[in-house]
């Protein structure tokens, strides 16, 4: 059992280094010179200037025309990020409480009509969107962004499955408490999902994080930019100029992880209780 238990040990530490290792040589990279990363390739050790290019990625423009930094396009990818698990978790909890405890003409047809969307990913429909999007006024805007995104197939299946588990007797107490639908599902419904709301939070968080070619679409003015686009238009510069950036466009990756690794580390538990809890 001990053998086995630490060649379990060393197959997971590998696995770790092995995820590590691109990421530890970016990070140290982005504090040396532009020159020695050129000249020597990508550093292991820590260079000299920590704290000054994570400074000026925080706070200088580099470019980009106006006074767009990586503080202005993380705070857009914030507001998407929020905006697209926020506004997911609200509509399919909303729409499977609906399906499960409203008596709904057809709530079976119409639970399979909103899950037979995720045959129909963003690059389908993506053209038709953009128009609706257009006819409404909502280019360069932060409600261009998220709303037309935030219907989620997916998150209403998992919560239209977590409901149907949830015992009759309580929806029975809650009738004779005299509460009504809304009071069942905020004093009852919400606090018992609490770990299915913070497994789709993760991962819906970390998709609109990582949205890029919605926002590309939507958006000609740079103040709206994400961090995700702001690297891609760097790294496609970077080739343009007589002394390519390298540590400034490494320090903007290392910027752009960590507020998804936040959102992972501080909902950890609740993300795998979500995943594989059975207890009500």
């Amino acid at each position: 059992m001990k053998r086995h238990a630490w060649s379990d040990h060393l197959i997971l530490i590998a696995g770790v280094l092995f995820m590590i290792t691109p990421i530890w040589l970016i990070f140290a990279s982005s504090t040396h010179d532009p020159n020695t990363i050129i000249s020597d390739g990508l550093q292991w050790t820590i260079g000299d200037n920590l704290i000054g290019i994570y400074h000026e990625a925080w706070t200088n423009s580099l470019g980009f025309s106006g006074a767009v930094t990586a503080k202005t396009m993380m705070i857009n990818s914030m507001i998407m990020g929020l905006g697209f698990a926020i506004g997911k978790i609200v509509i399919a909890i909303t729409a499977a409480y609906a399906l499960v405890y409203f008596r709904l003409p057809y709530a079976t047809l119409w639970f399979w009509l909103i899950f037979v969307t995720l045959l129909l990913p963003l690059e389908v429909r993506i053209i038709p969107s953009y128009e609706v999007v257009a006819k409404l006024g909502m280019l360069n805007s932060y409600s261009g962004l998220v709303f037309p995104l935030i219907a989620s197939a997916t998150a209403t299946f998992f919560f239209r499955q977590f409901f149907r588990t949830v015992p009759d007797e309580l929806l029975e107490a809650a009738q004779l408490d005299n509460a009504g639908p809304f009071r069942f599902l905020i004093d009852i419904l919400m606090p018992l999902s609490r770990t299915m709301m913070a497994a789709i939070f993760i991962i819906m968080f970390v998709d609109g994080w990582n949205q890029y070619l919605w926002p590309i679409m939507m958006t000609t003015d740079e103040s709206y930019n994400t961090i995700v686009m702001g690297i891609k238009q760097i790294l496609s510069n970077i080739s343009e100029t007589s002394l390519p950036r390298y540590d400034y466009a490494f320090a903007m990756v290392i910027l752009a992880m960590l507020p998804p690794i936040l959102v992972v580390i501080i909902f950890q538990r609740w993300f795998v209780k979500g995943l594989v809890e059975s207890e009500k």
